[in-house]
């Protein structure tokens, strides 16, 4: 068996010990060198050219983020970052996922945690993506976007939140792996004139949501925020369901109007998720009365899929991303093979098509 060659980057030494301990008893991976900064880093990556980088945030000389700038520009290679589970911490983790890193690992406890054992299968996990995500470096570089707010045609211009109106139509994306590089190519391409709510499940641990959709919404022309409990759904917006609680939606009549509500909840998991994509569409499904658009992106494992015949039963027309532009074919896969997506198309193109369907 061919070994996924890993590099792992810390300042710390504890951290760089249990890191290269949990990678090396793994079968398919080796630690082939550590580094203490980015530095470093980049040194080693010109000499040795790994698989894959861990690459922790917060380093003497030479930081991350920095250092993942130079490595995308100097010798592209799958990054995997370490973030701390601060507001900070989160923060940084957006830009350096919107700067090319594959994905990231919340370390828990802080930085000198001994608790890093406790994420030891997410942490392979990632490593193995970030290694099948080799051949479509490229895309996650060239999709950058700066960030300066951009509208449907690439313009910059004023903010124009709707107040109010009703409801008639519901947007719902589900994503994974890859989801907020992906969803900088959507949501901000939408127009403030979008005649829609937009529901959004982004698997993501607590606080980090936070962190995405306030990035989100600095360069969108619609509203994106951090769904609430209670809210009601305004056309113009976007709802990102919160790390660790489920997104579902409630039908109210008020007034003789029916509005729709947020409700968030702790209910158990569904397939180790929580958020869940199929809990959200589930339950729009059951309780939303007019026309919908699903859209499935990149991200591992089949989530969404389940929830597929329920909506198309209530006449959602429904997109998938192409495999060319996903980072991991897992939800798209499954859901085109449920045999009731109506539009499978590349990353950049699936703005366009949900503003076709609406």
């Amino acid at each position: 068996m061919t070994k996924t060659r890993v590099l792992v980057v810390d300042d710390s030494a504890f951290m760089r010990t249990v890191i290269s301990d949990i990678i090396n008893r793994s079968e398919d991976l080796m630690v082939i060198a550590t580094a203490r900064d980015g530095l470093d880093a980049l040194a080693k990556i010109h000499h040795l050219d790994p698989d894959v980088v861990t690459l922790d945030i917060e380093m003497p000389q030479l930081d991350g983020l920095s250092a993942l700038e130079r490595i995308m520009k100097e010798h592209p290679v799958p990054v995997v970052m370490l973030s701390s589970l601060t507001q900070s911490g989160a923060e940084q983790t957006l830009k350096a996922l919107q700067l090319g890193a594959v994905d990231f690992i919340a370390k828990p406890g802080g930085k000198l945690s001994p608790d890093m054992t406790k994420i030891k299968q997410d942490i392979l996990e990632k490593i193995r993506i970030a290694a099948g995500a080799k051949k479509k470096l490229q895309n996650l570089i060239s999709s950058s976007i700066t960030d300066t707010r951009i509208t449907s045609t690439g313009t910059t211009g004023p903010k124009i939140v709707p107040r109010g109106g009703k409801l008639n139509n519901l947007v719902m994306i589900g994503t994974s792996t890859g989801g907020p590089k992906a969803l900088y190519q959507v949501i901000p391409r939408f127009p403030a004139s979008i005649n829609a709510g937009i529901l959004v499940v982004q698997h993501m641990p607590p606080g980090f949501t936070k962190s995405l959709a306030e990035r989100l919404d600095t360069l969108s022309e619609i509203r994106v925020k951090e769904a609430e409990h209670g809210e009601k759904i305004h056309p113009g917006t976007a709802y990102i369901a919160p790390g660790d609680f489920h997104l579902k939606v409630s039908a109210q009549s008020i007034g003789g109007t029916k509005e729709l509500t947020i409700n968030l909840d702790k209910s158990p998991p569904r397939g180790a998720l929580r958020p869940a994509a199929d809990v959200l569409l589930e339950s729009v499904a059951q309780e939303y009365w007019s026309h919908m658009v699903c859209v499935i992106m990149t991200g591992m494992g089949h989530d969404g899929a389940a929830a597929l015949p329920a909506l198309k039963q209530k006449g959602a027309q429904i997109i998938a991303e192409d495999q060319s532009t996903c980072i991991v074919y897992g939800m798209p896969k499954a859901a085109v093979e449920t045999g009731l997506v109506d539009r499978v198309v590349p990353l950049p193109e699936i703005h366009r098509e949900v503003m076709k369907m609406l």
